[in-house]
Order: structure tokens, then sequence, then C-alpha cells
């Protein structure tokens, strides 16, 4: 590549999705960097990168490395906009990148390596301080080639070009308010990589996955204008809500004092109502959120989140994996790897068997595997009862890590416990065939299997007896003599005691397509 090529090799416009708001250009401007690209920053190795920015209408800009003697110049298009690609230097570093026009600016300690997106709501956001062993996690983070980007909570109407965060090197000072998942995840792949690791964190409690999804493809399916509607009619009755919330809060407010005085507990506070700067604003979370980052090469993202959309677990079905086209789509890097956290065990057990709309949801969940590079953690027995955030994030993330390990870097490792295939009938037998066996099928504890529920074509479930056969499991109850379905785990918190003999759990599963609970979740 010559030192001076042509501005038409190198200038790209900035489109994200449904295009993206420009920043307003002023007079004579220095260059200005998005938050992303910046002091610490580690780019994706082995790949064309992108730098970004702003400055003046046609300004030209000068672009030289650390790691060549030769550099490049760009030119800003007319609304003062300019994009710059260019190979990433061998992995490793520290490298320094300057960017020169009416200032200059010198981009340092930048190495090259690993970088993966780390996105959900609270399980995903849940820090590092919060986490299980927490001091001592804390303390042993030196891990410098590690570096962290948290993106600040933001809410926007349409793809902004921007966000709030900086790149920091992992430290005891810098980990605590880290997600948990995140590193962890980041933490196993340096172990096994030894290359430098990115992550970035951009994540917002409580929040459902159409509010990380792209506009557009939310207007595409029909599926989906519930949601819209909904969003919409909130806005035009947000004034009216908003003084109803207000009224219920002072009550409220009086009725917490008094709980306190006479040492009661406080009743709930009352939700705020859905409206404009709402995080559950559909695509409101992608646009402030993730548009910003879109620009720059990842080698892939990690997911957990679904407990938000637990009620509409069917709808979940078409919405998350439109939330990873949506991704796909707007990065411009093909199908990147995308790993996701099903949901973990968590409320009372319960007796007998039943419907759940978390086990729908895990359904769901599952059901998106059957999208290209696609990974799913299983963590149906490291939950809390009583906790929607269990602390142990460490299995999580180690789980998560265990997919990119098999399926993105090719290392020999079995990435998951064992998955439903296929089922036969054989006289008043089930019996079930699973993928991901990983060297043969186990019994946690050595002891029976327990988990398994089964009925007859009356639909009504009832505990079965199971055992492993070979790399089957074979099922069935006296009480059903012409058995059709089969259920596995399929509760809120189930019993669960099917794993693999790499010590991974079997992932809740139904033989069955009867309609549940969420059917008509809109």
């Amino acid at each position: 590549m010559s030192q001076r090529s042509t501005v038409s090799s190198y200038l790209f416009v900035l489109v994200l999705c449904s295009g993206v708001a420009l920043l307003p250009s002023a007079s004579r401007a220095d260059i200005r960097l998005p938050a992303i690209i910046s002091d610490n920053m580690v780019l994706q190795g082995g790949d064309r990168v992108a730098l970004w920015g702003w400055a003046d209408p046609n300004e030209e800009i000068n672009v030289g490395v650390s790691w060549r003697k030769t550099g490049w110049t760009v030119q800003a298009d007319d609304k003062g906009t300019w994009r710059f690609k260019m190979m990433a230097p061998e992995v490793g570093g520290p490298y320094e990148v300057m960017l020169k026009g009416k200032n200059t600016i010198t981009i340092r300690n930048i190495l090259v390596g690993e970088i993966w997106v780390c996105s959900g709501q609270s399980n995903m956001e849940w820090p590092v301080r919060s986490s299980t062993n927490a001091e001592q996690e804390v303390a042993t983070a030196n891990s410098p080639k590690i570096r962290l980007f948290t993106v600040q909570h933001a809410v926007a109407d349409t793809p902004q070009p921007d966000c709030k965060g900086k790149w920091v090197e992992c430290s005891p000072q810098t980990v605590g308010d880290f997600s948990a998942v995140g590193y962890f995840f980041g933490r196993e792949l340096f172990k096994q990589l030894d290359v430098p690791i990115g992550l970035i964190q951009t994540s917002w409690g409580g929040t459902p996955a159409e509010s990380w999804t792209c506009q557009s493809m939310l207007e595409e399916e029909t599926i989906f204008q519930p949601i819209l509607q909904r969003y919409k009619d909130a806005v035009a009755q947000y004034p009216q809500a908003l003084a109803k919330f207000k009224e219920n809060l002072g009550k409220w407010e009086e009725a917490a004092k008094k709980a306190k005085d006479e040492g009661k507990q406080a009743p709930p506070r009352p939700g705020e109502p859905l409206g404009p700067g709402s995080p559950w604003a559909p695509a409101g979370l992608y646009n402030a959120m993730i548009a910003p980052l879109t620009p720059y090469a990842i080698r892939g993202a990690i997911w957990y989140q679904g407990e938000s959309n637990a009620g509409r677990a069917y709808q979940y079905r078409d919405l998350f994996p439109t939330m990873i086209r949506s991704w796909w789509d707007n990065w411009g890097l093909g199908e990147f790897p995308f790993l996701f956290v099903q949901l973990a065990n968590f409320k009372e057990a319960k007796e007998e068997p039943g419907d759940s709309d978390w086990a729908e949801l895990r359904e769901a969940q599952t059901m998106t595997l059957s999208l290209p590079k696609t990974g799913m953690a299983v963590a149906i027995d490291i939950g809390d009862a009583k906790d929607i955030h269990p602390k142990n994030k460490q299995d999580v993330g180690r789980r998560l890590a265990l997919w990119a390990l098999a399926k993105t870097y090719s290392k020999k490792v079995e990435c998951c416990g064992p998955i439903y295939k296929s089922m036969a009938k054989k006289d008043n037998k089930i019996i079930l065939r699973f993928d991901h066996v990983g060297g043969g099928l186990a019994a946690k504890g050595n002891e029976p299997l327990k988990g398994f529920a089964i009925a007859g074509e009356d639909c009504k479930f009832v505990w079965a007896d199971a055992k492993i056969e070979g790399d089957t499991v074979v099922v069935s109850s006296e009480k059903i003599a012409k058995p059709v379905a089969v259920r596995y785990a399929w509760a809120d918190n189930p019993i669960c005691s099917l794993y693999n003999k790499a010590g991974l759990p079997a992932s809740p599963f139904r033989t069955d397509v009867w309609p549940g609970v969420t059917v008509n979740g809109r």
C-alpha cells in the first residue's frame, strides 16, 4: 500500500442501522475520536480494523502507526465524518497510532488480540465484586493484557455515532465493577490462548431483547407489531401514566416510612411507566449502546438475557434470532460467533411435573442454536432458588469459554452437555438420543436419574423412571402404558441429574410440541 493512497480506497461513510445521525461539524473543528478508539484499546487480530471519527468537512488526516514506516492519508467527507480501514499488526503490542490534521492525537498502549462484546441484562451486568469469592477474585486480577471497556447506560430514538466509556487495563482497581461473566469468560480465553483479550461490556439490568434489536428489523416482521404498538400506546399515554405514578409513589413513600417506624417490611415500590427514554423502548439500547460499536472489529459476542422475556417465550423464538441477525447485519463482519447463557434454575421447586414459562424460554434459547456460529452455556445446575442473580459467575464464564475454545478457536474440548436429539418408542418405553455426549452419559453422583416426566395421549405428565443405556436414556412409568412424550428438567427450578462424562449438564428439553403457557404471549 502506498504512503499516500487514494482517498476513495480508505474513505467510508459511517452507516449503521436506518442511518446514523452525524455529529454537527464546527468551524475549524479538531479531529475527534469515538470513545471506543482510545488509549489501552485492543484491536482484533488477523483482520482489517477501522479507525473513524470527525473533523472539518473535507479535512485531510495523516495516519501514522508504530509498526510500519509509512502511513496513509484519509479525507473527511463534506459533513466532517471520516473512516479508515487497515490490517491489524501482529498479535501483541504495545503499539501506537498517530492522527494528524488541525490537531494531533496519539493513541497509546494498544494491544492486538481477541475482542468480545459482553451484553444482556442484569446477570451479564452483575459485577465481579458481587460474585462468588469476590475478594480473592478482585485481589488477583492483575492481568494488564486483558482490557475492559464499559459502555455507560443510554437510550436513544435513533442509532448514535458514539457512546461513553473508556478502555482500562484489568487490575484489582478496575475489575470490581466489570461484568463477572464477561471477565471470567475473558480470563479463561486468556489462559488458554495466551493472547491479549479485549472485553466490551454493554448491558442493562431488567431489559428485554427488543430493546437490543435494530428498529428496521423489528418493523419487518408482523409478529413484532404488538411490541411496537405497545410502546407507541405507552408514549401516547405517558403524561397520564406519569402523573399516576407520582401519586402512587407519594403513597408508597408514606407507607414505607410507616412500615419502617413499625419495624415492618416496606411494600413494593411502584414501577415507573413505560415511556420516552425507557430502557424498554424497542431498539432504544441498540441505538445507544450497540450501534456506536458496530464499526469496531470484533471476534464475537456473549449474551446473558431472557428473564425479562420469559412471559413471551414463544415470541422469543423469533425475537432472539432476529436480534442476533440485526447485530450480524449491522456489524458488517458476517455471521460472527454469538454465544449465550440459558436461563439458570430459579424460584421454588415443584413437587409434580407442570408447565413453566422459564422452561419455555429455555426451549426458545435452545432452538436458537439452529443459527450458525451460535453456542449455549447451560446453567440449569448453578442457579439460586432464592436469587435471580446467582453469584457463581465463574462457571458461567467458563462454560461460555468452552464454546469459544471448541468452535471459534478449534481446541479439542467438549463445549457443552447433552442436548436432546431424537426419540423412539419401544413397547411402553421411550428411548432418547443426544448430541454432545462428551465421552458418554452420566448421572450426577452416580445416583438414579431424576427430573424425567412422561405422558400419554392425554398430555398429563407423571414422574418417570429413567436409566442410561449406552448413549441413550430409556424412560418409562408403570402409570403410562402408551407413552408419547417425555420432558426433562421442565420447570422454573427443576430437578436435574443428567450430565456427560465431561461434567457438563444436559439442557432441559421436551419431545412434545403441545401449546405451553406463553403461546399467546405478545
